[in-house]
């Protein structure tokens, strides 16, 4: 047998996705060749991409094996070690290559992702360059850069690398979508004849067409015509809508749990700082106040992490996949909650290089863990947005989120977000009646517009800071954001994103008579 060939249909057949075809062609390499480790690390690639990292990282150790100098198996190992939120060892890992000069522009841009989804977004951006450097010409290499420089606050230059990966795939989709996401569209200078024309290319492509509409619906956003933004939102939402097929009932048993744990015992240690959590529903303001917390001298921003939601997941070793589910919640009214914040302040403070007294956590979802997180650490305190039901719903329609993070899978459809709304709003009134004022505060987006110094001195108080000018002049805080609103915190506080909603009307009207219906809503504001 020939096994360099086999290994090129190997790795041809990978590519297409052709997974039994790359299965079949590494195990008869392996029948010949038992030793050879790029059929270990072309099967270590086939399972990550079914999302079966532990099993990769043990298929690319094989390979490391038998050639412990392949790079593509370190890159690939460090990045399922990411995808199983094993940060610090993945970054170990990833830095086990020290020669860049030797790396192939693949394995360079799978380092850099590596950098990216850890936070370390300075260093990822060095990969990047490396592998345009090393000769590479694809455009999702430039659309990683552009989003390293995005995270970074440098728009100028993200939005080049995203025109540079347009040129080299005229039908890029992510990259479109970025560059209107950060560009102000016009009357004058947009391109929605552009995206309207490249739509229909994607009829069977879920994802591209989720990406194009919503930058169309974007776009149109900009321009104030708020009807023909929904009508784009809802033809960029309709076929992933139907491939996803969500199920209300999980999520309302999550809410149900987590109003059941808000009764447990929480003993507050008054004088002590910890750690900051801030929550809420997404595009509620949550990156705006982590920002003006971040930016205080004794705190750190740690980004959006998932830690603690998966140190409890570990802990009780509940059934089935999902992280944060109503079983995962009731067995954590029984976990050794102590241990797993010890475990989880430690492990945040070594992964991200924390060295100030306290730091932030931004993960919106933490919500639902806020009875459990403030009884592992006494010491935490909670802050949750709200925002205006309408815009909150709005905006959560309006966003596209991550197709691989089911969580915010009830956001494809207006009615099922008022709905989701609905519960969230009636459990955050419950925390406020039930949990400790000292360690539980929520915060309106529109007072922290209207008020910025009140607003911030309020919020410092609450988390045991003395004042600082730089938390209200967040804007100039330099620091990395990874999150949709990376491009407008670094603006000075402006008020135009509230009452959007008044401009979508009539269109969302049913919607509305939901959050009439649920009591989130005074009718009376609708006829104002």
């Amino acid at each position: 047998m020939n096994v360099a060939e086999r290994l090129k249909t190997a790795r041809n057949a990978l590519a297409r996705r052709s997974y039994r075809e790359a299965h079949a062609a590494c195990m008869e390499i392996l029948r010949h060749d038992p030793k050879n480790a790029e059929a270990f690390l072309l099967l270590g690639i086939l399972t990550a991409d079914h999302a079966n990292h532990q099993k990769a990282v043990e298929l690319f150790d094989r390979a490391l094996g038998y050639d412990p100098y392949l790079n593509a198996a370190i890159a690939s190992k460090a990045r399922s070690l990411i995808a199983l939120n094993q940060r610090e060892r993945a970054l170990e890992v990833a830095r086990s290559i020290a020669d860049l000069q030797s790396v192939d522009p693949h394995t360079l841009d799978t380092l850099g992702v590596v950098f990216s989804r850890a936070g370390r977004h300075e260093d990822a951006l060095l990969y990047y360059q490396a592998a345009l450097e090393n000769g590479s010409d694809q455009g999702n290499y430039y659309y990683n850069y552009g989003a390293a420089y995005q995270f970074l606050g440098r728009i100028d230059e993200a939005r080049a690398a995203y025109r540079q990966a347009i040129e080299r795939d005229p039908e890029d989709a992510r990259s479109y979508a970025a560059i209107v996401t950060i560009t102000r569209q016009s009357e004058t200078d947009n391109d929605i004849s552009k995206l309207e024309a490249l739509f229909p290319r994607f009829a069977d492509d879920p994802n591209a067409r989720l990406n194009i509409g919503h930058a169309i619906a974007k776009a149109y956003d900009d321009l104030g015509q708020g009807a023909q933004a929904l009508y784009w939102l809802e033809k960029a939402k309709a076929l992933k809508k139907q491939e996803l097929a969500y199920d209300p009932a999980f999520d309302r048993a999550v809410f149900e749990q987590v109003r059941a744990l808000a009764g447990i015992e929480i003993n507050p240690r008054p004088d002590a700082l910890g750690p900051i959590f801030i929550t809420g529903m997404p595009r509620t303001g949550t990156t705006l106040v982590d920002r003006i917390v971040s930016s205080h001298s004794q705190v750190t921003p740690a980004g959006e992490l998932t830690d603690f939601g998966l140190l409890l997941k570990r802990a009780v070793r509940s059934p089935g996949p999902f992280v944060l589910d109503a079983n995962t919640l009731a067995a954590g009214a029984t976990a050794d909650l102590e241990q797993i914040g010890s475990a989880y302040i430690a492990h945040v403070r070594k992964t991200i290089g924390i060295s100030s007294p306290t730091f932030t956590d931004k993960m919106p979802l933490n919500i639902l863990y806020t009875p459990l997180i403030l009884k592992a650490m006494p010491n935490a305190r909670v802050i949750c947005l709200k925002r205006h039901p309408a815009d909150t719903v709005l905006s959560n329609y309006r966003q596209l989120f991550a197709t691989t993070y089911s969580y915010y899978n009830y956001a494809y459809d207006l009615e099922t977000t008022a709905r989701y709304f609905a519960q969230f709003n009636r459990l955050v009134d419950h925390f406020q009646d039930v949990l400790p004022n000292t360690r539980f505060a929520t915060v309106e987006y529109e007072s922290v517009v209207s008020g910025i110094e009140r607003e911030t001195r309020r919020l410092l108080e609450f988390c045991g800071l003395d004042f600082e000018q730089a938390c209200v002049d967040f804007h100039t805080n330099q620091a990395p954001v990874a999150t949709a609103s990376s491009a407008q915190v670094r603006q000075p506080l402006y008020s135009s994103a509230m009452a959007r909603w008044r401009r979508y009307r009539p269109g969302l009207d049913a919607m509305l008579d939901i959050l009439v219906e649920e009591e989130c809503l005074d009718p009376a504001e609708l006829k104002a």
